[in-house]
C-alpha cells in the first residue's frame, strides 16, 4: 500500500523541556483564569498546541508530538490534510453560510454521505442536519423517534456517552457524567452493556444482557412501558473501547424490530471509518432505523453532525427541529472531498492494516500485570489497567501511563472506568512507521509507570 498520510514538516516526535514548557505556561495559566473547569485537555496534558500536520503537532515551545488522540476523532484524515484545507479554501470565497437552502457544495455532501451506506439502504434513507455538534444530533434522533411514535421513553446502556447536551446527558450511562445533573432525561432506562467483567463468562455475559432488556420490554409487570427508541454504542468509546458482542447486537436488532421500536446506533465516534467500515453497524450485518453521525463528518474538524434515517419515520412538521448553523458550507465542502480520498486512498483498509498491526505490537500486554484486557477495532483502541492485587480499577498509573507517554512524545487520552483505560485514537490514514513508534512509546510509558507503581 501506498503511503497515505500528506507529508508533513513535522517529523517527531521531540520534547526538548519539561512540560509544560514556558511558553505554553504562560498560555495555561491565562487559560486557567478564564475558562471554567469543565475544559478537558489541558488538565492532564499541559501543552499549548500551535501547529499541527498529519498526525503530529507543535507546542509554543517547541515541542513535536504524536496525536493519537486527533480532536477526539474528528481529525479522521490527520491536520491540515492539504486537500481538505483546498477545498475549504476554494469554497471560503464563495458561501460560508447557508442555513437548509440547497447549494451545490451541500447536495455534493449528501450524495457522497447517501453513497457510503450499504446498497440496502441508500435508497430509503433520509437526512436531516442538525446543530454543529454530535450531542445535537442525539436530541434531534430522540425528537425523530418520540414524533414518529407517540412514545416518551428511551432506552440507553450502562457505559455508554452520548453527548454533554440536557437530553443526551440523560441518555448516558456513566452516572459519573449526570451525577452534578438532576433528572436529566426521565423516561431514559440504562440496561447492562454486553460487555464482560472479570470472572464471568462472555457466553453468559453475551445472554444475560439481551434477555435483561427483552424480559423488561415483555413483562406487563416490568416497570418499562414500550420505549420510543433504544439507542446503542457499537464500540463505546468513552466508556472504554468496549465493542459490542455480534449475538448480543443480532438479539437488540431483532427485538427492537419485532416490538416496532426504532433503534438508533450512535455513530458520533465510530463513523466515517474508524473501525474499519464506514460505519460500525456495517461490522455487525444489522440495519438500523436511525444513524447518529458527527465528528469525523468533515474530515477536518469543521462541524456538522447530522442523523440518517428510514423514511418510513419522516413525519415531523416543518420546523420542528431547526437550528441556525445546520448549513456550515465549508465542513461541506471537506467533507465531500474527504470522502474522495478515502475512497481513493483505500483508507478504510489502512485502517484494517494498521488495527492488525496494534494488534500484534500490544500483543506482549497480555501478560503484563497491570494490564486486565486490550480492546479494538481498526483504529480505535484501548488499554484497561487495574490493579493486580485488588482488582481495583489502577486510574492512578493509567494517568501516569499518559504523563510518561506525553514526555516521550505521544498524545493519549484516557476513559473507561475510574479513567483506568488508556485510550488510542489516530488518524485514519497514519503510517505504519508512526504506528510502531507510538507503540514503542505508549510500551515505554507503561513500563515506567509501573516500576513507580511498585
Amino acid at each position: 500500500m501506498t503511503i497515505l498520510e500528506h507529508p508533513s514538516p513535522l517529523t517527531g516526535p521531540a520534547v526538548y523541556c519539561d512540560l509544560p514548557g514556558p511558553r505554553s505556561a504562560e498560555y495555561l495559566a491565562r487559560q486557567d483564569r478564564r475558562e471554567p473547569v469543565p475544559r478537558g485537555g489541558p488538565r492532564r496534558l499541559p501543552i499549548a498546541i500551535t501547529e499541527g500536520s498529519g498526525s503530529f503537532v507543535r507546542d509554543a515551545d517547541g515541542n513535536v508530538f504524536i496525536d493519537f488522540l486527533a480532536g477526539a476523532g474528528v481529525l479522521s484524515l490527520g491536520h491540515n490534510h492539504p486537500e481538505l484545507v483546498a477545498a475549504m479554501t476554494a469554497q471560503l470565497s464563495k458561501l460560508t453560510h447557508a442555513l437548509d437552502f440547497a447549494s451545490p457544495v451541500k447536495d455534493e455532501f449528501s450524495e457522497a454521505q447517501l453513497a457510503m451506506l450499504p446498497e440496502a439502504l441508500r435508497s430509503r434513507m433520509k437526512l436531516h442536519f442538525c446543530g454543529p455538534a454530535g450531542t445535537n444530533a442525539v436530541e434531534a434522533a430522540l425528537k425523530l423517534c418520540k414524533t414518529a411514535t407517540g412514545r416518551g421513553g428511551v432506552v440507553s446502556f450502562q457505559g455508554r456517552f452520548h453527548g454533554s447536551a440536557h437530553a443526551a446527558l440523560g441518555l448516558t450511562g456513566l452516572a459519573g457524567q449526570r451525577r452534578s445533573v438532576a433528572n436529566p432525561l426521565p423516561g431514559a432506562q440504562y440496561l447492562p452493556y454486553s460487555s464482560c467483567p472479570a470472572g464471568h463468562e462472555p457466553a453468559a455475559c453475551a445472554a444475560d444482557c439481551p434477555d435483561q432488556l427483552e424480559h423488561s420490554l415483555h413483562d406487563a409487570d416490568g416497570g418499562l412501558p414500550l420505549p420510543a427508541a433504544v439507542v446503542l454504542e457499537l464500540v463505546q468509546g468513552e466508556g472504554g473501547v468496549v465493542p459490542a458482542r455480534a449475538d448480543f447486537v443480532h438479539r437488540v436488532r431483532e427485538l427492537t424490530r419485532e416490538l416496532g421500536i426504532p433503534l438508533i446506533v450512535d455513530e458520533l465516534q465510530t463513523g466515517c471509518g474508524r473501525t474499519g467500515t464506514w460505519f460500525a453497524f456495517e461490522r455487525y450485518g444489522i440495519e438500523p432505523d436511525v444513524i447518529v453521525a458527527s465528528k469525523a463528518l468533515s474530515g477536518i474538524g469543521s462541524p456538522v453532525s447530522l442523523i440518517i434515517y428510514d423514511e418510513r419515520l419522516d413525519n415531523w412538521a416543518p420546523r420542528t427541529h431547526t437550528g441556525a448553523y445546520r448549513g456550515n458550507q465549508l465542513a461541506f465542502a471537506a467533507g465531500a472531498r474527504a470522502i474522495e480520498v478515502v475512497n481513493r486512498d483505500s483508507v478504510l483498509d489502512n485502517v484494517v492494516e494498521r488495527g492488525d498491526q496494534f494488534e500484534e505490537l500490544l500483543s506482549p500486554l497480555a501478560s503484563h500485570p497491570w494490564v486486565t484486557d486490550v480492546r479494538g477495532a481498526g483504529l480505535m483502541w484501548g488499554i484497561e489497567l487495574a490493579d493486580p492485587r485488588t482488582g481495583a480499577p489502577a486510574s492512578e498509573l493509567a494517568l501516569a501511563v499518559q504523563n510518561h507517554a506525553l514526555r516521550r512524545g505521544l498524545i493519549v487520552e484516557l476513559g473507561g472506568r475510574g479513567d483506568s483505560v488508556v485510550r488510542l485514537l489516530p488518524a485514519l490514514n497514519v503510517t505504519a512507521e508512526v504506528v510502531r513508534t507510538a507503540a514503542g512509546i505508549l510500551l515505554a510509558a507503561l513500563d515506567t509507570a509501573t516500576r513507580e507503581a511498585r
